[in-house]
């Protein structure tokens, strides 16, 4: 184990700020094509907080499941959200858009399988099923990043109702 000092990382807002500015466009466009195609917000939370639970974003997962409990989200669901497949908690459209999000998110196992778009298919139509797509992957390249730049956890705040 080593008792150095961590190695500073690099703060990509500064350092690259049309880039960051260029991300939260995407995430903006994202989530308004998830409102135009009325996702439920709630399914918007649990994308975030599943794909952040894989990667092992801590950043992520402080910022998202303080986001889902100022909207609402029951602190079971979100402690469960792990082990989704396993309980009563998640309605169809949820646990659909859960799947996805895995297969997304896991894309390197396999691809997205034919199994796991046929079901969202079943329960979204096809302007949400690309939403629930943009909002996988765009949670899964703030995860990389936040994950890449060692951004620290805890300090993150929801915005005001």
């Amino acid at each position: 184990m080593s008792t150095s000092d961590p190695i500073s990382r690099v703060a990509l807002k500064k350092i690259t700020p049309d880039v960051s500015t260029a991300m939260g466009a995407l995430h903006g466009a994202a989530v308004s094509a998830a409102r135009d195609a009325k996702v439920e917000p709630e399914i918007l939370e649990l994308i975030r907080i599943r794909a952040s639970q894989i990667n092992g974003c801590a950043f992520c997962l402080d910022m998202h499941t303080k986001d889902a409990r100022s909207q609402g989200e029951t602190e079971q669901r979100i402690y469960a959200l792990n082990a989704w497949r396993e309980t009563p908690f998640f309605n169809g459209r949820e646990r659909a858009a859960l799947a996805l999000t895995e297969a997304v998110t896991l894309v390197h196992d396999g691809r997205v399988p034919d199994d796991v778009y046929a079901e969202a298919a079943e329960v979204f139509d096809d302007e949400q099923i690309a939403a629930l797509i943009w909002a996988a992957t765009v949670i899964n390249a703030y995860n990389r990043i936040a994950i890449a730049t060692r951004m620290v956890p805890g300090g993150y705040q929801p915005a005001a109702k």
